[in-house]
């Protein structure tokens, strides 16, 4: 990914690339081989992106402070962005359906379901 979309896309979040973020796209680069080189690193970052928010939103745990929510929501909002754009349909709704998991486990104040586990599977969704 060239610098300057990297810098584009975390306008407004880069010190979350040095709080882990930079570690959990890394751990998305072999999950998205399958797709053109051009976008490889697109759907990465959404992943991560994802993951972070969800992880921002704290769901199932203590709730986060009002400036954690809406960093939480603006990595999701890019991650989102970057699927729609950047990824098939069958993905886009496969990460629709692993925050849903997410989501709906933390409502019912049960055990989260192993998120980037999800997030990777949904990455290989082709139908």
């Amino acid at each position: 990914m060239t610098v300057q979309l990297l810098d584009r896309e975390l306008d407004r979040l880069e010190g979350l690339w040095s709080d882990g973020l930079a570690e959990t796209y890394e751990s998305y680069l072999d999950a998205v081989g399958h797709f053109d080189p051009e976008v490889q690193p697109k759907l990465a970052l959404a992943a991560a992106l994802i993951e972070s928010g969800v992880r921002l939103q704290g769901l199932g745990g203590r709730a986060a402070p009002p400036t954690t929510l809406l960093t939480g929501d603006l990595c999701l909002a890019r991650g989102s962005r970057l699927l729609a754009d950047n990824a098939p349909l069958p993905v886009q709704v496969a990460f629709a359906r692993a925050i849903e998991a997410a989501s709906s486990a933390a409502a019912a104040e049960q055990p989260a379901p192993a998120l980037r586990q999800l997030l990777r599977q949904s990455l290989g969704t082709t139908r």
